[in-house]
């Protein structure tokens, strides 16, 4: 029998008629090797966008003309959009036998069609008769009653359930309080993950308008007073104006120091309720006074009783140190439990200037407001708890316990039971087991919260429309070397038959998880590293995506366990841009629910600086900045914020333009801060500048912050050995840092994991993990002008900024100021972002050298005013500016660690004395670990500090017959005590008067 020898591609199409020409496609397949072609296409083109395995083809099907196609799970892991499905359906055909492509073509991922996949505020075109998932309201939960504007372009009246990992929990099997993860790069997982969401990411969609929900304490502060209509613990005032009466029902009570078991103390007291009146002139109040124990910034929650007629707009005003600020609460809905109103800088003790008031003045009258408990501060974990009796071991006395650490720091579960939810909402296993309790709480809260709502009316609840739910977590995992795990995002979309109960797709968990992760990788390539990873998108059944009734998400932002990943996750400016994603993604999937435009809040503005007019006023001018990564970031008003004295800031007043004109009054110190405005919300805050005019002044002094840096800790990279060193530099933080615990001390790259207190590579000690850290402040020019003022000088101040792009000339001032801190060049681990934060800029040393030559006296203070220009590719350049402009030369840097200096037989005798500044870390200021050590470079300069330990140079003056200037090697800021400020300060100005 003579053999025939076809080509391929004839054998493939004969093979192709046989199989699917001419009978029904019902059963037939594709030959392996197209099935293999197929797959390869679609790992390619995955791996475009996500790091991925490859994707297989599980089944093929035929129905009529059509082929179906179906690939394997990991082929949904692809962040679908209309141009890549055409893409991949035009590569698939193009793989397919001849006889084939004529037929209508389907692709599925994960059993959906790819073109499904897309989301739906990505496409162009889609179902308007689709419902999507709303929960509206007429009137919000919280409504801040004196805000600027309302976002209509941002997340005005929406509603997020959100929360920051896990917490410090009661393991029974060890009978002991511990974390869920190990203690690994200076911070646990527990504690990291809070380092975006409480100081960025819930103030950026509170900005934008949004009412956040956290199933955890938010606030820092350790200090607690709960002030009540019932007698309990502490000595707080309750009191009352007008006719209040007692209502049916249980309210809250303090009468306990620990809760154990299920002691719920929303049930062990009562409520006090009024009608509502239109009129004013029949207004009464309860007003709560709290008895703080120290001065410093508490959250205000209140609470109060839901009832059939409550009033949806009880008006509580709170008095702090800058005033009053109102807010308006919806009382028809979150009943029973701690409703978060803001955070506010309170005065010790106990005084009417400090308190929080709750009027019966409402829209409409003949309503119901309800008046109970008012929590002022976070406090200290007040839950106790002991191994259940199943596991305890005999002769062995048991006995229940707290934490003993901060209340922001511990899981969901005590924080629910303490705001008084029902134990079947935070003990799900019975209080068996407070890990599980812990991960599975949040999920059912979310559902407490949205009970009785419209979109879960079959069950009961606090009737708040929540919108949506995000979980926050850093992954666990390593990888060799230095690569980068990356991020990851989960959803759910099977249960109850793939629609929550009010009937919207559960789909709209994958729209959210796509647009939050997709702009999550798309911002880190953009400004930090353009190789990072983007994981899956895993539809999986994970407690806190599955279980609640709104659009979840549970994200895996990176691995707190990899080193690769922490050189970024450190740095204050990555929490930054990771967190603003995180709300445009979210703000993105809003606005899509709601049919509504979306406007981006802008960023902080720049080039801030204050002047005196000639009639004795203060003009105050600053910059928008363009955000190169959101076009509608746009600002087109700003707000003016006012302290004065050591008050806090007002509430603000709106600008029109990029500058305004106040009134100040002789002698007083004020404080200026700036936020921009637009359709989407308000940035965060400008630095601080500060100002004073004193009626009888020797001079006015300028004070240019340069300090503006925030950054990660030192690292390094070696062979065998990485790690941070914050010995050596402890990095910034934005304003403080709530996620450190102590010092990296395992640096081999070789020592495995044993368990979570053996955690090998990377291990971190534990003695800061209940402490905040103080970081930049922003806020400096006010710490150097109290000082100057003190001495007899007026001063105004602006940012280095505003020196160097020429919108303030140091040539207007006989003395400058320049505040340099910790400021000093600071690049990223690599990537895009280029390095920042240099001391002395190419462009700051030209002003200052002009304004030298002209005569000028400068006073210059920082912890690397002589390391950071001797370094880096500029070093030449910036050693000849030390020693030829400044007139010193750096000794060595990491001088001294003691944080004491002495002054130094000069001619600048009366400095003369001990000074001390921060050294180690703290929570009032930022801590000087390596401070540079300076030398005179020249005749005319001389020493005048030394350091305490070993008597090296840590200050520099210098006198001729045209400037002065005098140099610290350690900030001044940093000085411990302000009458050691002045003092040091008082020494600078009459050295630069004496001729």
């Amino acid at each position: 029998m003579k053999t025939i020898c076809m080509p391929l591609g004839r054998r493939m199409r004969l093979a192709a008629l046989l199989w699917l020409g001419a009978l029904p496609l019902g059963a037939q397949d594709l030959a392996p090797q197209v099935r293999d072609s197929i797959g390869g296409f679609l790992t390619r083109t995955a791996r475009t966008t996500i790091r991925c395995g490859r994707i297989g083809i599980d089944s093929v099907r035929g129905d009529g003309r059509t082929l179906t196609i179906y690939a394997d799970k990991t082929c949904s892991y692809i962040p679908f959009r209309e141009d890549n499905v055409g893409a991949i359906y035009d590569g698939v055909r193009h793989l397919l036998p001849e006889a084939l492509r004529g037929r209508r073509l389907a692709i599925h991922a994960d059993g959906t069609p790819i073109e499904e996949l897309v989301p739906r505020p990505s496409r162009s075109r889609f179902d308007r008769r689709e419902p999507t998932f709303t929960a509206p309201s007429d009137r919000p939960l919280v409504v801040r009653a004196d805000a600027h504007a309302l976002p209509d372009a941002g997340l005005a009246g929406r509603h997020i359930a959100l929360w920051q990992s896990h917490g410090y929990y009661f393991e029974p099997k060890l009978n002991r309080w511990e974390w869920q993860r190990a203690r690994i790069f200076q911070t646990v997982e527990d504690l990291y993950t809070q380092s975006y969401v409480l100081p960025y990411l819930v103030p950026m969609l509170e900005n934008a308008g949004a009412c956040v929900l956290l199933p955890r304490e938010r606030d820092t502060q350790t200090a607690e007073a709960v002030v009540d209509n019932d007698p309990g613990i502490g000595s707080s005032r309750y009191a009352e104006t007008g006719a209040w009466s007692t209502g049916s029902g249980e309210g809250f009570a303090h009468v306990r120091t620990v809760y154990r078991d299920t002691e719920n103390p929303f049930r062990e007291g009562s409520y006090r309720q009024m009608r509502t009146t239109t009129r004013p002139a029949d207004t009464v109040s309860a007003v709560w006074m709290p008895d703080l124990p120290e001065a410093g910034r508490y959250a205000v929650y209140v609470s109060y009783k839901t009832l059939d007629d409550s009033a949806d707009d009880a008006l509580y005003t709170v008095r702090h140190r800058g005033g009053e600020t109102r807010f308006r609460v919806n009382q028809t809905m979150g009943g029973g439990t701690w409703i978060y109103l803001g955070r506010f800088l309170f005065d010790a003790g106990c005084s009417p200037e400090g308190c929080v008031m709750l009027s019966n003045l409402s829209r409409k009258g003949g309503r119901i407001v309800t008046a109970d408990a008012v929590k002022f501060g976070g406090g200290t974990g007040n839950v106790a708890r002991i191994v259940p009796e199943a596991q305890r071991r005999p002769q062995i006395e048991y006995r229940y316990e707290t934490s003993g650490y901060p209340r922001f720091t511990e899981g969901a579960r005590y924080w629910l039971q303490w705001a008084g939810f029902a134990d079947s909402v935070y003990t799900a296993t019975g209080n068996e087991n407070d890990y599980r309790d812990d991960y599975m709480c949040r999920g059912i809260w979310v559902n407490a919260l949205a009970g009785g709502s419209k979109n879960a009316p079959h069950r009961d609840g606090l009737r708040i429309p929540v919108d949506m739910s995000l979980a926050f977590h850093s992954d666990a995992g390593t990888t060799p070397g230095d690569s980068i795990i990356g991020t990851l995002g989960i959803y759910y979309s099977r249960e109850g038959g793939g629609r929550f109960p009010n009937g919207v797709s559960r789909g709209a968990s994958r729209d959210l998880t796509d647009l939050v992760q997709s702009q999550i990788v798309s911002d880190i390539r953009a400004a930090f590293e353009p190789e990072w990873s983007r994981r899956g998108m895993w539809n999986a059944s994970y407690y806190e995506a599955r279980v609640p009734e709104v659009p979840a998400m549970l994200l895996e932002l990176l691995s707190h366990q990899n080193f690769a990943d922490m050189r970024y996750g450190l740095d204050p400016r990555f929490r930054f841009t990771v967190s603003r994603a995180i709300y445009k993604g979210i703000l993105r999937y809003l606005s899509f629910q709601y049919r509504q435009p979306f406007v981006v809040q802008p960023l902080p503005v720049d080039r801030f600086r204050a002047r005196f007019t000639a009639e004795g006023r203060v003009a105050l001018a600053w910059e928008p900045v363009v955000d190169t990564l959101e076009a509608t970031a746009v600002p087109d008003r700003y707000v003016l914020y006012t302290r004065i004295g050591d008050g806090d800031f007002d509430n603000g007043v709106v600008v029109e333009g990029r500058s305004a004109v106040r009134d100040i009054e002789p002698g007083r110190i004020y404080g200026f801060r700036v936020t921009a405005l637009n359709r989407g919300g308000e940035s965060f805050p400008s630095e601080v500048l500060s100002v004073c005019r004193l009626a009888e002044s020797k001079g006015t002094v300028l004070v240019v912050n340069g300090f503006d840096r925030v950054s990660a800790p030192q690292d390094f990279v070696c062979d065998s050995l990485a790690g941070f060193c914050d010995a050596v530099d402890h990095g910034v933080p934005y304003l403080e840092d709530i996620s450190y615990i102590g010092s990296q001390y395992e640096f081999c790259r070789s020592t495995p994991y044993g368990d979570d207190d053996a955690a090998g590579f990377g291990a971190s000690r534990a003695d800061y993990e209940t402490q905040v850290v103080a970081g930049n402040t922003f806020d400096y020019p006010a710490r150097h002008g109290e000082a100057i003022a003190a001495a007899g000088y007026s001063f105004v101040s602006c940012s280095a900024a505003a020196v160097t792009d020429g919108w303030t000339d140091m040539a207007d001032y006989r003395f400058v100021d320049l505040v340099l801190g910790k400021q000093r060049r600071t690049a990223v681990a690599r990537g895009a972002m280029p390095a920042r934060y240099e001391a002395f800029p190419s462009a700051l040393r030209r002003r200052v050298a002009d304004y030298l030559d002209r005569g000028g006296n400068l006073f210059v203070s920082g912890a690397y005013v002589g390391s950071d220009p001797c370094s880096g590719p500029d070093a030449e350049a910036g050693r000849a500016f030390t020693a030829d402009v400044l007139k010193f030369k750096l000794r060595t840097g990491r001088a001294a660690v003691r944080g004491v200096v002495r002054g130094a037989a000069s001619p600048f005798g009366s400095l003369a004395g001990r000074y001390e500044y921060f050294h180690e870390l703290n929570d009032e200021c930022y801590a000087v670990e390596s401070p540079d050590a300076v030398e005179p470079a020249c005749e005319g300069a001389f020493t005048v500090f030394r350091y305490g330990e070993n008597n090296l140079s840590a200050g520099v003056a210098y006198r001729d017959d045209v400037c002065r200037i005098c140099t610290l090697g350690f900030p001044f800021e940093a000085v411990r005590s302000a009458e050691q400020r002045r003092e040091l300060m008082r020494g600078v100005l009459e050295f630069f008067e004496t001729r």
